[in-house]
C-alpha cells in the first residue's frame, strides 16, 4: 500500500490485517486485505464501476456481492501500472450501498487510483482499424458466432463476447440484431457467465410446436457451460421477450459426455421435420456426436461421424448442418456438416471445412472418402462459421474474422475481432464432386453509396488507377470480370502512399487464385512467442503450403481454380478498413483475410506476367451504412 501525504489527506484508517481508505469524490472504500481480497464500499451507486484494464497484467477476478449463492467471479486485468482502457461493471440501482470483491489484485496496484464510479460509459470509437460495414462489438472481446436465428423480421446474432476485456475470457453471449444483416443494432448480453462455468458456444431455435413447454414460438438457447469443476456440458436457456432475455433451464445440464470427454462442446439444434423430432450435434475431440430430443431436454444418442475424416491432426469444434439442394434442384437434396477445426488451416490455426453427404434421421454418411478436404473459405480470418435457423430455404452462414494464431494481439483495443459478411450457402457440381458456395448475401448490395463505371481495358505488363473512390475512407468493393488469355500471371495490387500493399492475382501456371498480404501494412504483431501456436500443430505445413511465407501473419493465401470454370473469372472484392473478402464466381471461391495498413489502400495496380489479360465489366463501388 503506497502511503504518502495525498494519500493521508484523504483519510486513512489503519486496522489490523486490513488498510482502509475513502475517496469522497467517488464515495468508494477500499478496504484492503492483503494481495488476496479488497472489498469495495460503494455508497448511493452509480450505474458502473468503471474498472481500468491493462492487459498485460494478471487475471484479478471481481464479484458484486449480494450474498446470493449465484453470485459469480468475472475476470479481470485491472491495471498494475498502466491503464489502457476502461470496461464498466454493472451495479445495482435504487441501493444505499453496493459492495464489490476484488481478489488477486495488490494492494499497491495502479488501479485502486483509478477506478471511478459514472452513470454513463462512452463507447465512441477510438480504434483506427475498425471497420466500417462488418460487425464488431461496441467494447470487449468477441469470438464465434453463436445462437443465430431469425424471428420476427429480425436477425439475432449472438456471440461470444467479454465484456471485461478484449481479450479471451467471461465468456457470455453477446447479442446484436438486424433487419437487413447489414446494419447491426447493440443489446445487452443475452446470456451471462454464471456459476457452472463461461457461456461456451451453440444454437438458438424457434420452438414454433411448444416442445419444451415454454409456449409456441418461444426461442430456446443451446449452449455449452464449461469450467474446471464441470467440465465442459450442455446447457438450455428460454426466451419468451423475442431473444433479449433469456431464462436458465432450472435442471442443467441438459447433456454431459457419457465418456467422460474433456472437449465437448458446441451444441447445434435443429428440427428434422421427416421424424417429427429434434436433433442435436455436439463436436466431441476428433468427432461429432448425434442426438435426438423430443422436448429438448431429454437427450438420446444416435450416431458419430468424423473420427479420421478431413483435415489431420485437427480438433473438431463448431458445428452446423444444413439441407441443400444440388445446383438448384429441390428433387436432389444433400446434407453439409460444417466442421470448425482447431489447428488444421492450410496457412496455420483455424479453417472452416464441410462434407457433403446423407442424412436418415439418425446416421451421417459422408459421399467422399476420409482423406478429402474441402474447405468453405481459402483466408486464414475465417472460423466458426455457423448458420441461421429459421430462415426457410435461405441457408445464411456468419464466420469470425480471425484466426486463433494471433486473435488476442491484433492491434486493437477497444474491441477485438470482427465478423465477416454474412454469405449463402449453395451446392454446386464440378467434375463430379458436389461443392459448396459461400457468396455475399445480397443485402450486402444496400452498403453501395457510389458507383464508378469502369471501361474495359486490356492489361499487358502494368495498368494504374491513381484513385479508387472519391473520399476513400477505406470501404469500397471492387466487381470485375478477368480473362487471363494467355498471362501466366493476371492481377492487381491494392496500395496506399506509404507503399503498402496487397496482391490478388491469378498465378495460371500453379492454376491458384493468390492474396498475398506480407507488405500490407502491420504484419509484425509481436514476438512469435506472443503468437498461439496449437500443441497439435507440429509440422511446418503452413509454411510449406503459404506463399511468400514470413511469419505466421505475413504470408499468402490460395484457393484452387479448378473450382471455378470457363476461360474468365468474376470476382468481387469487399475492402475495410482492417479486412479483405474476396468471392469468386458467385463464392466457389471465397478467401477472407485480415490487414492492417496503417491507412487505407487509395489505388490500383493492374498487372500481367507472360501475356495480356482483359478487365470487363469492372466497377468500383463506395460502401458505408
Amino acid at each position: 500500500m503506497k502511503t504518502n501525504l495525498v494519500n493521508l489527506a484523504l483519510g486513512f484508517a489503519l486496522t489490523v490485517g486490513a488498510v482502509s481508505c475513502q475517496s469522497p469524490k467517488n464515495n468508494l472504500v477500499f478496504e484492503h486485505q492483503g494481495d488476496t481480497l479488497t472489498i469495495v464500499h460503494i455508497a448511493n451507486p452509480s450505474k458502473y464501476l468503471l474498472l481500468p484494464v491493462q492487459e498485460s497484467s494478471n487475471e484479478g477476478q471481481v464479484r458484486l456481492d449480494t450474498g446470493n449463492p449465484a453470485d459469480t467471479d468475472m475476470d479481470v486485468r485491472l491495471s498494475t501500472d498502466q491503464v489502457e482502457y476502461y470496461v464498466p461493471f454493472a451495479l445495482p440501482q435504487g441501493t444505499k450501498e453496493a459492495t464489490v470483491l476484488i481478489k488477486k489484485v495488490a494492494a499497491d496496484a495502479l488501479c485502486w487510483d483509478s477506478i471511478k464510479v459514472s452513470d454513463t460509459f462512452d463507447t465512441t470509437n477510438r480504434d483506427k482499424f475498425r471497420p466500417v460495414y462488418h460487425h464488431t462489438p461496441l467494447y470487449g472481446w468477441m469470438n464465434d458466432a453463436n445462437g443465430l436465428v431469425y424471428k420476427d423480421g429480425e436477425y439475432h446474432l449472438y456471440f461470444q463476447y467479454n465484456p471485461y476485456g478484449s481479450v479471451w475470457g467471461n465468456m457470455h453471449w453477446g447479442h446484436s440484431v438486424s433487419k437487413d444483416l447489414v446494419h447491426w443494432e447493440h443489446l445487452d448480453p443475452a446470456i451471462a457467465r454464471d456459476t457452472l462455468g463461461h457461456i461456451f458456444s451453440g444454437s438458438a431455435v424457434v420452438d414454433k410446436n411448444n416442445s419444451a413447454g415454454y409456449g409456441e414460438n418461444t426461442m430456446v438457447a443451446f449452449y455449452t457451460s464449461a469450467s474446471d469443476k464441470n467440465g465442459q456440458i450442455q446447457c438450455m436457456a428460454y426466451s419468451t421477450d423475442n431473444g433479449r432475455t433469456y431464462t436458465k433451464y432450472e435442471k442443467n445440464p441438459i447433456l454431459t459426455p457419457f465418456d467422460g470427454l474433456k472437449d465437448f462442446r458446441d451444441p447445434k439444434v435443429f428440427w428434422y421435420e421427416p421424424e417429427q423430432k429434434w436433433v442435436m450435434v455436439v463436436s466431441a475431440d476428433k468427432e461429432m456426436r448425434f442426438y435426438t430430443s423430443k422436448n429438448l431436454k431429454d437427450w438420446d444418442y444416435m450416431s458419430g461421424f468424423g473420427n479420421g475424416y478431413g483435415v489431420q491432426p485437427s480438433q473438431f469444434e463448431c458445428p452446423d448442418f444444413v439441407q441443400l439442394p444440388v445446383d438448384g434442384d429441390m428433387n436432389k437434396m444433400k446434407w453439409v456438416l460444417i466442421v470448425n477445426i482447431n489447428p488444421g488451416c492450410m496457412f496455420g490455426g483455424s479453417a472452416t471445412q464441410y462434407f457433403v453427404g446423407d442424412f436418415d434421421g439418425k446416421e451421417f454418411k459422408c459421399d467422399t472418402k476420409p482423406e478429402v478436404v474441402k474447405w468453405l473459405d481459402y483466408g486464414k480470418d475465417h472460423y466458426a462459421t455457423v448458420c441461421f435457423s429459421n430462415t426457410a430455404d435461405r441457408v445464411i452462414a456468419v464466420p469470425w474474422m480471425s484466426n486463433w494464431q494471433y486473435a488476442n494481439i491484433i492491434p486493437t483495443k477497444q474491441y477485438r475481432s470482427a465478423n465477416s459478411l454474412p454469405r449463402e450457402l449453395s451446392l454446386y457440381t464440378k467434375d463430379g464432386q458436389v461443392y459448396m458456395a459461400a457468396n455475399v448475401v445480397k443485402e450486402a448490395e444496400g452498403l453501395r453509396k457510389d458507383t464508378r463505371n469502369m471501361e474495359d481495358f486490356t492489361v499487358n505488363g502494368e495498368y494504374r488507377m491513381d484513385e479508387i473512390v472519391a473520399g476513400n475512407e477505406g470501404a469500397y468493393e471492387l466487381a470485375m470480370d478477368i480473362t487471363p488469355d494467355k498471362a501466366q500471371v493476371a492481377g492487381f495490387e491494392l496500395l496506399n502512399s506509404k507503399g503498402e500493399k496487397v496482391k490478388i492475382y491469378l498465378d495460371m501456371k500453379e492454376g491458384r487464385l493468390v492474396m498475398d498480404r506480407t507488405e500490407s501494412g502491420i504484419t509484425d504483431l509481436g514476438e512469435p512467442s506472443k503468437y498461439n501456436v496449437h500443441e497439435k500443430e507440429t509440422d511446418n505445413h503452413r509454411m510449406a503450403l503459404s506463399v511468400n511465407y514470413k511469419n505466421d501473419f505475413a504470408l499468402g493465401t490460395w484457393a484452387p481454380l479448378s473450382l471455378c470454370g470457363g476461360k474468365s473469372y468474376h470476382l468481387d472484392v469487399f475492402v475495410d478498413k482492417c479486412s479483405i473478402e474476396i468471392f469468386v464466381d458467385g463464392g466457389r471461391i471465397a478467401m477472407t483475410n485480415l490487414v492492417f495498413p496503417n491507412e487505407p489502400y487509395s489505388s490500383l495496380r493492374f498487372y500481367t506476367e507472360g501475356g495480356e489479360a482483359k478487365v470487363t465489366d469492372f466497377k468500383a463501388y463506395k460502401l458505408g451504412l
